[in-house]
């Protein structure tokens, strides 16, 4: 008797153990990401800062890592999809087309939206397994960007794919008006605040 409960007593353990190894090893993914991001607007050749923001740049805000944000979607893959155009913050139109429907659980709430390619990204060949997430939901305007935020995703091999929304950020025109950025459709928009990724941008 002593045995089995040591040995199940050991097992908890390690599981606990394992448990905390993977969050560990998450949490550092999810920050090494962040450290890219901030490096990338301290950069003149990447930042969507002027020259005198990135003096004075001293790095994102985030909301604090939680896995929660981070739901395995199922793809229902789209065929014979026509290209169509998304308005832009400018005015301009960009042409896309939809790749699959993503369907997921964010906070005991079903949703769905569609995922895009962008026929421009598609001829090159470092993007052409580009998924394009735009979205909106009930923090812009108020902790995020109005205009809603991107997430930056791979065709997977299956028809599953993990969405983070710990990786979830500004659109460039969020700093500075000089993009062209597109405005994430009404079907893409989330009826929750999803407290996860970059922030607003202080200054705008």
């Amino acid at each position: 008797m002593y045995m089995n409960v040591k040995y199940l007593i050991c097992a908890l353990f390690l599981g606990y153990g394992l448990t905390t190894l993977a969050q560990s090893t998450y949490e550092a993914e999810i920050r090494q990401w962040q450290k890219e991001l901030n490096e990338e607007f301290s950069d003149p050749d990447s930042s969507p800062l002027t020259a005198k923001e990135i003096k004075k740049f001293k790095g994102l805000e985030f909301y604090p890592i939680n896995e929660a944000y981070r739901v395995e979607a199922t793809l229902e893959i789209l065929q014979n999809q026509q290209p169509f155009t998304i308005p832009t913050s400018s005015q301009q139109q960009k042409v896309f087309v939809k790749y699959a429907i993503a369907r997921f659980e964010l906070l005991g709430q079903a949703f769905e939206f569609p995922l895009y390619q962008s026929l421009q990204l598609q001829q090159s060949e470092e993007y052409k397994d580009y998924l394009f997430a735009p979205f909106t939901d009930e923090t812009n305007g108020f902790e995020t960007y109005g205009g809603g935020r991107y997430m930056d995703l791979r065709i997977p091999e299956g028809n599953t794919l993990m969405i983070d929304f710990n990786k979830a950020y500004n659109p460039s025109c969020a700093y500075s008006p000089n993009y062209n950025c597109p405005i994430p459709p009404r079907e893409n928009d989330l009826t929750l605040e999803v407290k996860a990724g970059v922030k607003a941008w202080e200054d705008h």
